[in-house]
């Protein structure tokens, strides 16, 4: 056969005719409108596409019930559609209408799809765990599910939106067009909201979290916050904190100490065997008999407010976001101390916390065996630890930040041999497993943190060199479907305790015991008191035996449970 008479029709000759059939009649369905035409179809298509989350939220908070409860839900989605109005009467011109638009069908979608199937809360402290996720995290919650919600709420609309044609006005006319719709918009928002002002002012005051759910006013607003109380000018370095701090009263001869800090990620204390759960969910550190703290407050629901709280002297009462990060952590008091600090990451970072400081990311190391490419089993940190100790003779803390817990792909966060519990959830899409296997999995990942946690000690007791110990606390909870919430990083004032109750347990050497003057049956009985993540800093000062006017007594922990050294 020749070469001519084999040709095939080139892909141009086959859908050029295709391609033309269906421009035609899709042209025709282009119309012509103003800004604030678009302005208005989009901000009703939000009120009624998006912000479902949030009617909902408001109708099961009981806000809108009574005889006043649907002139109310009226007047408000009348003021949404008013306010996003207003929003795009600001952002809209010829030639940033359909751009911006389409951004925002497309964002809208996503968030939309989050706050249904996880109840999600777009605040700041949400913008800012999104901004520094790194891509192997986002990319657990990319899935099939989501597909459908993009589409139908965002990109078909978004499609629509290509076909429309945007008048042209002379800019003085476009001027005061512009001028009295979002005049008119005001005095709508205001009159949809005094109509019923006494339910709605009530509800929004009582329920403050709800306007997070209003979208996408809720993620913009947020992420002017973020990006204006993140991007100041900068003010310097950090404030010093425990410059004068040094060591007091330390033994005269006694070996080198090492104490491990081993931050955990998204553990909740309902879920810790040691604290009377149901399942023994920690059985190796059943048996080493660690110290127990049964009931620990975390200082925020998500990892950007929790890490840098529990390394500041700040803390929780007095929570100050941007004086935390703009002042040195406890790692840099106990540097300024003579003690050497290693921070080893599992996971994205410390945060700040270790500024300037000695870090060591080990989320990507080449191991086979406990590394898939994205992420690495917790097994990983026992390098850093291996690093410690043979890092010379002086006192040391160290840090080893866990991948622990986070979710929603718990399934990855232990090997296969740790399934204890079956069947497991083994979806990065909660929603197609039922609770009983999201629950499967998240306690199969205790229990291998629990593993690591005695491969650490053991490490450690097997030490003949120093006088060790090992402090674990995690950073936060997680919901795992209770009333409908899922993972975790609702705002402060409303998170469930499954997301700010953590657990705490210490474990120290004989050498430590006996050189630090620790009794730990004393310790023991303070362990079953309250306590939260301000008790770290001044904690591991007293531990170590680090004077400075930043130390706190009644935040610590060992306070009353040691015996003067000298």
């Amino acid at each position: 056969m020749s070469a001519v008479g084999s040709a095939r029709p080139t892909f141009p000759a086959v859908a050029g005719p295709i391609l033309a059939a269906w421009r035609g009649p899709w042209r025709r369905l282009g119309v012509s409108l103003g800004s604030e035409q678009l302005a208005l179809l989009a901000s009703l298509y939000f009120a009624a596409a998006f912000n479902l989350p949030f009617f909902s939220a408001a109708i099961d908070s009981g806000g809108l019930q009574g005889s006043d409860g649907w002139i109310a839900g009226v007047g408000l989605f009348v003021a949404i559609v008013a306010l996003h109005f207003i929003l795009l009467g600001m952002l809209f011109t010829r030639w940033t209408a359909k751009p911006v638009l389409i951004a925002l069908l497309l964002s809208g979608a996503l968030a939309t799809h989050f706050m249904r199937d996880y109840t999600v809360y777009f605040d700041t402290d949400m913008i800012r765990n999104i901004l520094h996720t790194d891509g192997a995290e986002s990319g657990e919650l990319v899935t099939s599910s989501l597909l459908p919600d993009l589409l139908l709420r965002g990109l078909l609309p978004a499609l629509l939106v290509l076909r429309v044609r945007i008048r042209r006005r002379t800019w003085r006319r476009s001027l005061l067009i512009r001028a009295g719709s979002i005049a008119l918009a005001v005095l709508l928002a205001a009159g949809a909201i005094l109509v019923s002002f006494q339910t709605t002012s009530s509800l929004m005051r009582n329920h403050r979290e709800l306007r997070h759910l209003i979208t996408p006013g809720n993620y913009l607003v947020s992420l002017v916050r973020v990006a204006v109380e993140d991007h100041r000018d900068p003010e310097g370095p950090r404030t010093p904190v425990g410059r004068q701090a040094r060591v007091v009263g330390r033994p005269a001869g006694a070996k080198p100490r090492l104490l491990v800090l081993v931050v955990g990620e998204t553990v909740r204390a309902r879920n810790w065997g040691l604290n009377g759960y149901a399942r023994d969910t920690t059985p190796a550190l059943r048996r080493i008999d660690p110290v127990n703290f049964g009931n620990v407050t975390a200082c925020g629901s998500n990892t950007e407010v929790s890490l840098p709280c529990m390394f500041s002297n700040i803390g929780r009462a007095d929570y100050d976001k941007r004086r935390i990060e703009n002042s040195e952590s406890l790692l840099h008091v106990l540097e300024h101390a003579g003690i050497a600090t290693h921070w080893f990451d599992n996971q994205s970072g410390c945060k700040g916390v270790c500024e300037s400081l000695a870090y060591t990311s080990l989320a990507h190391a080449d191991d086979p065996q406990l590394c898939d490419g994205d992420h690495c089993l917790d097994g990983i940190l026992m390098g850093g630890l291996d690093a410690a100790l043979a890092g010379g003779d002086a006192d040391q803390v160290v840090v080893l930040h866990m991948l622990g817990n986070h979710g929603p792909a718990y399934f990855k966060r232990y090997p296969p041999d740790a399934r204890a519990y079956l069947p497991d959830c083994t979806s990065e899409e909660l929603v197609r497993c039922n609770r009983s296997q999201i629950v499967n999995a998240y306690d199969n990942a205790i229990r291998y943190t629990d593993a690591v946690l005695a491969g650490l000690i053991a490490r450690l007791q097997a030490d003949a060199t120093h006088d060790t110990a090992l402090v674990y606390l995690s950073d936060h909870g997680e919901s795992l479907g209770e009333d409908g919430v899922y993972l975790h990083g609702l705002p402060y004032a409303i998170a469930p305790k499954v997301q700010t109750r953590v657990p705490m347990v210490m474990w120290f050497s004989p050498g430590l015991v006996a050189s630090r003057g620790l009794d730990v049956g004393c310790l023991r009985r303070r362990a079953i008191k309250p306590a939260s993540h301000d008790n770290l800093f001044s904690s591991v000062l007293g531990l170590m035996q680090v004077t400075t006017p930043e130390y706190d007594p009644g935040l610590d922990l060992f306070r009353g449970c040691v015996r003067a050294s000298g």
